[in-house]
């Protein structure tokens, strides 16, 4: 009797995977909550004391829910040396707030890590991304502008509507003039805003032109394909005729000699007819 072997067990996935995968959606829910705390005192300047104080907590303790993510995935590594290398933007992110504790500080360092958690993500699209990025640095570089430039006396950006309208003229490199920042806190976010902005463009614009290309290399192939095809008929088509030309020729010599001897079977001794007398 033959037994059959089981089919090997299939291979476990790492626990910093798993971890990765299921703290996923909670830490973006609290990059949210974040991106609110952090406007509301912007937004609404004259905004109560227990408001503030509320939205700096809130702040603080998404700040501290990704420190803690970034700590459980190094425990969970296999290899942590290597971990720390190539996940050194994720430790500056996390260290910086903690050595001078400015609100620019953990807005950059929550986006960082947003960023990062993000392209981890296998089901995020590369569009859908790209979208939450450009709508993400829009939003944080009003914001972080505004409360930069607001109260310097010779500053220009004094709403939310100008600074809205800085981010786009300078993420899209136009730079109207209109608006800019005069403070040295600001031209650095200028900068970063920018160069955000070149880098995402660059990414879409790739997007697009790789898309294209494999549009174009599936037709291409779709056409190929078609082409054989076709091709392969018609050789088909070729040796059939072929076959049949030869048939028709060995039937037509076969029925040559077949009629030769019925001719002759009517004539009795092979002489000729004999023609009726005429009346």
């Amino acid at each position: 009797m033959k037994h059959e072997t089981a089919p090997p067990p299939a291979p476990r996935e790492p626990v910093q995977i798993r971890w990765e995968r299921r703290t996923q959606r909670p830490l973006l829910a609290l990059a949210v909550a974040f991106a609110v705390a952090y406007a509301v005192p912007i937004v609404r300047p004259g905004a109560s004391a227990t408001t503030t104080g509320a939205c700096t907590a809130v702040e603080w303790f998404v700040w501290g829910a990704f420190a803690v993510d970034y700590g459980v995935r190094l425990a969970l590594a296999e290899h942590r040396g290597p971990f720390v290398r190539t996940h050194w933007l994720d430790l500056c992110a996390v260290v910086l707030p903690m050595i001078q504790p400015l609100r620019l500080l953990r807005l950059v360092s929550t986006l960082l890590l947003v960023g990062r958690r993000a392209r981890m993500a296998s089901q995020i699209k590369l569009t859908t991304y790209v979208v939450g990025a450009v709508v993400g640095l829009l939003m944080f570089g009003s914001l972080a502008v505004l409360s930069v430039e607001r109260e310097s006396p010779d500053g220009n950006i004094k709403t939310l509507g100008d600074a809205v309208w800085w981010s786009f003229t300078t993420m899209t490199t136009v730079g109207y003039g209109d608006h800019a920042p005069t403070t040295g806190l600001g031209r650095i976010l200028a900068v970063g805003l920018m160069l955000s902005g070149i880098a995402l463009l660059g990414v879409v614009t790739a997007n697009i032109a790789a898309w294209f290309i494999a549009r174009f290399e599936k037709d291409d192939a779709e056409e190929r394909r078609q082409t054989a095809a076709i091709e392969a008929l018609t050789a088909e088509v070729v040796a059939l005729r072929a076959q049949v030309d030869t048939l028709s020729g060995a039937l037509a010599g076969a029925a040559v000699p077949r009629r030769a001897k019925a001719a002759e079977g009517d004539r009795p001794g092979g002489e000729p007819p004999v023609s009726a007398p005429r009346v």
